[in-house]
């Protein structure tokens, strides 16, 4: 095991790995090596691989039989390839320890800076660098961040070490660290010292060797911290990969002010302009940007005239990023002097809409494909939903301003629309949001730091009066889709009081609040929304195409989509508008009518139906829903315009419809009944007590009520095909496809199948029309998919109802499962919500055998899926690999699912 590779060193023209070593090397490891391989210019240093991290996991802090010797070995090259040595008293080197995972995890994990600073150290960093308060400047850095990261002086409401650092400021009469001199950073670094001493009950380390170690086993030991677990487990990282560990020397941002540090982005992420843009700060460290405790300076606004010869090879080093990468770059740098170094290039996180616009652009502009553009690497199917979503409308939010409610202006950080009530702390929200998870909240903070995230993921958007475009906030906020505004430095905000003071007004937590982050303006109250251009387009009808940028490149994408994916979309909609308004959105049939919907709109038919004691009350009761019903089909049927209707006949049980609740709610209700009826009220409160049932989700639904109400059978087969008949007779081609609900047994289908049937059959004959229909059934008992060879011999087509499949597989009632879910994916005794993405091991092998057994028996069996995962983007691919022919979603997820649908091929290929 001894001659195992774990370290891989990286500078002086040569890196011992490449992009290609990911899994190995980490994200930020591989990208280290592979900027050193195209030639730019990297401080030298070496990773310690992933496997380093999951042995140190597991043994609890040791590491793997031959890595210290490994460390030895490649920090003596990094000494040798920056012509200095860790812990010199002459010449000393410093090094950084940064995290790394596979997949990009921002903030998430720790980073310590400066290591190898000591009381001797330091004076020959003074004399070297002839500046003695950048020295000491980088010590009181390097204590704060040893004594929080390696020495757990961190988590508490209040930091000790920043409130020396303000009292400092305050006595000297400064606003920033960087105007403190040498004599005042001296007596920090003896303050702070005391305070780790206080805290912990250990000394600071002197030993620069033991400073590397203890700075190595934090950032793994920050793998499995809070933050990063609950990370991980939002965006299906797996918890076994661990993460690589990154020592790299030191550059300095803070040597005075001809030096830089920054975050930039070769588009912008929010928008997805072109143009290369972010923060930076001028005498500072790289630190001081993403956490967003000074609001920095725009690359785009300010830099070419406070720095042209540093922008200028900034620029160029980000063109040949992404000419490289084929991907826009997010990446970390610092002037040092005048010359550029860097310190991290990833693919950059992007909003739904930057996304869009930064694929199509790609493809345009001749540097990616059409199939790169549109896989899921570069557009998450869900960012979709973003585009989609409601903004402000313009003529409230000019109301708003001239009520005096405009509050400031910040920089847009997260496109969007976000109101809420105002949180101020990420605790907060997330106990408002386990009492009420439709609460509306906005997280209002000074600024946000990883420790934030369970609040911030809650929110509807997120503010903070200090911080930039590549703070945390803005950053975390981008990749969760979130509204943000950053650096609103004009507001005064006060956690510990609870306001938010703006010139002289003044809110309270609790108080409504506004955010636009596509303009970066903040409201007090509520400002009034409007559809998203894509919608007003699609749907309202209110805007041209040609006059949205927005809708054309989203026109042109989904033109890729259609043209790579093989899996249909259809949606599940049970009104003619809905029908409407997801043919719009690429809709290609519908999946699922629900005919129970309808009958809500006709209680009293339906209750006097239910209400009835013999079938010959209860046949003049049903037939009285005939005309609505055909009526309601019509509608759909004329909407659609030849493109396939799956009906479910009457699924839920009949209390829904009349229980003792209903009585109770309205007293007379049981006096009109009897006398349409012609019974007595003790009656009708019989026939309530007969229908209640203990577990109703497994009682007396679906195929079920058909059986024993044959005649509720025969009048929606009547509907349906009295309605096909009469649009069909209008010239407009129809599809109908009758699905029988929660059918097990074969027996179950085929009774109900012979019903509709023969009522088909009796109404084309009298109608004179020749209208092409299926009868089939919807798949969502295990039995009903272990049996469908069987269920397939009469069966035409399948559709699997996974909402109940996925009910009756896990014994997990979808409506009470909510007091639990949260506390099984917290603990990960679960991988994901199962109602919201398909259970594949064990729903999924169900599914899987049903498609199987029922197309043994009827090769060109059509099958489908109909409950809510057929938006969900995981679950589209998969039912592509199940070979289904389609998926059906609510109309505004639509776009998501044939998104999904197209890289499910991508996937495939790959």
């Amino acid at each position: 095991m001894s001659g195992q590779k774990y370290v891989y060193f990286f500078g002086a023209g040569k890196a011992d790995g490449d992009a290609t070593m990911r899994n190995t090397l980490g994200g930020k490891g591989a990208n280290l090596a592979e900027m050193i391989n195209i030639g730019l210019p990297v401080p030298a240093g070496f990773t310690l691989n992933t496997e380093v991290c999951i042995h140190y996991s597991k043994t609890k802090g040791e590491y793997p039989e031959g890595v210290e010797a490994q460390v030895e070995e490649a920090l003596a090259k990094v000494e040798e390839a920056m012509g200095a040595k860790f812990g010199c008293d002459t010449n000393p080197l410093l090094v950084s320890c940064r995290s790394g995972a596979r997949e990009s995890m921002p903030g998430m994990m720790d980073t310590v800076l400066n290591i190898g600073l000591n009381d001797t150290t330091v004076q020959a960093l003074a004399k070297q660098s002839g500046n003695e308060a950048f020295a000491w400047d980088s010590y009181r850095r390097f204590v704060q961040m040893y004594g929080e990261v390696v020495m757990g002086m961190k988590g508490a409401d209040e930091d000790p070490f920043e409130h020396a650092l303000e009292a400092k400021r305050e006595a000297a009469g400064v606003q920033y660290d960087s105007e403190l001199n040498a004599e005042q950073l001296k007596e920090l670094v003896a303050e702070f010292k005391t305070l780790i001493k206080e805290g912990t009950g250990k000394d600071f380390p002197t030993d620069p060797k033991q400073q590397i170690w203890g700075a190595i086993g934090a950032v793994f030991s920050s793998w499995d911290n809070d933050r990063a677990v609950v990370y991980r487990r939002d965006y299906g990282i797996p918890h076994e990969w661990g993460t690589a560990c990154n020592v790299q020397a030191m550059v300095y941002g803070n040597l005075g002010d001809d030096c830089a540090t920054g975050v930039g982005l070769t588009r912008n992420c929010s928008t997805g302009e072109p143009g290369f843009c972010g923060d930076y700060l001028i005498n500072a460290q790289g630190e001081d940007v993403v956490a967003g405790i000074r609001t920095p300076k725009q690359i785009e606004s300010t830099l070419s005239t406070d720095m042209p010869d540093g922008y200028k090879q900034l620029d160029d080093i980000g063109r040949k990023l992404e000419q490289h990468y084929k991907d826009v770059q997010d990446i970390e740098f610092t002037i040092q002097r005048g010359k550029v170094w860097m310190l991290q290039t990833r693919n950059a996180k992007r909003t739904g809409f930057a996304a869009v616009r930064i694929a199509v652009d790609m493809v345009n502009e001749g540097l990616v494909s059409k199939e790169q553009a549109i896989t899921k690497r570069r557009i998450p199917a869900d960012d979709l939903n973003q585009l989609l979503q409601p903004i402000f409308d313009p003529a409230e939010k000019e109301k708003a301003a001239k009520e005096g409610n405009l509050l400031t202006k910040g920089i847009n950080a997260g496109p969007g629309a976000a109101c809420g009530h105002i949180c101020f702390s990420a605790e907060e929200a997330e106990a408002i949001y386990n009492r009420d998870n439709s609460a509306e909240l906005v997280l209002v903070r000074r600024e946000t730091s990883p420790e934030d995230l369970r609040g911030m993921r809650v929110s509807k958007g997120i503010l903070t009066a200090l911080g930039g475009a590549s703070s945390h906030a803005a950053l975390v906020s981008r990749q969760m889709g979130k509204a943000c505004i950053v650096g609103a430095s004009e507001l005064k905000i006060d956690s510990v009081a609870g306001t938010i003071t703006a010139g002289d007004k003044v809110l309270k937590n609790g108080d409504w609040i506004s955010i636009d982050g596509f303009t970066g303006e903040v409201f007090a109250g509520k400002v009034e929304t409007k559809p998203s251009e894509i919608v007003e387009v699609l749907i309202s009808k209110t805007m041209k195409p040609e006059d949205s940028e927005t809708y054309q490149r989203y026109e042109q994408l989904m033109s890729w989509v259609d043209d790579i994916r093989k899996l249909k979309v259809r949606t599940n909609a049970d009104q003619p508008d809905q029908a409407a308004e997801a043919i719009s959105f690429g809709a290609e049939g519908i999946g699922l009518c629900r005919t129970e919907h309808m009958f809500f709109h006709h209680l009293a038919e339906i209750r006097e139906m239910i209400a009835a004691g013999d079938v010959e009350s209860r046949t003049k009761a049903v037939n009285k829903l005939l005309p609505f019903q055909r009526e309601d089909f019509s509608g759909i049927f004329r909407a659609m315009n030849g493109l396939p209707v799956t009906i479910r006949l009457l699924d839920p049980p009949l209390h829904e419809f009349l229980s003792d609740r209903h009585l109770e709610e309205n007293p007379t209700l049981g006096e009109e009944l009897a006398n349409e009826l012609g019974v007595t009220v003790d009656f009708i409160r019989r026939r309530v007590e007969e229908l209640h049932e203990l577990n109703p989700m497994l009682g007396h639904r679906g195929c079920r009520l058909g059986i024993v109400y044959p005649e509720i059978t025969a009048m929606q087969a009547r509907a349906i095909m009295e309605a096909a008949c009469d649009v069909q007779k209008e010239g407009i081609d129809v599809y109908p496809e009758i699905m029988v609900p929660l059918a097990g047994f074969k027996t179950e289908f085929d009774n109900q199948a012979n019903i509709i049937r023969a009522e088909a059959e009796k109404v084309l004959e009298e109608k004179g029309v020749k209208v092409d229909y299926l009868v089939g059934t919807m798949v969502e008992l295990p039995r009903a998919a272990i049996c469908a060879d069987q269920i397939a011999e009469t069966a035409e087509f399948f559709s699997f109802g996974t909402n109940d499949l996925t009910q009756t597989t896990l014994g997990m009632s979808r409506d009470d499962y909510g007091t639990f879910i949260g506390h099984y994916r917290e603990n990960d005794i679960i991988p994901s919500d199962p109602f919201q993405t398909i259970d594949q091991d064990g729903v999924g092998r169900l599914m899987q055998t049903g498609v199987e057994r029922g197309r043994s028996t009827r090769s060109g069996l059509k099958i489908g899926i109909c409950g809510e995962h057929g938006g969900d983007p995981a679950s589209v691919i998969f039912c592509h690999e199940l070979g289904l022919d389609y998926v059906s979603c609510s109309p505004f997820r639509v776009p998501i699912a044939r998104l999904s649908a197209a890289q499910a091929v991508l996937e495939e290929k790959a």
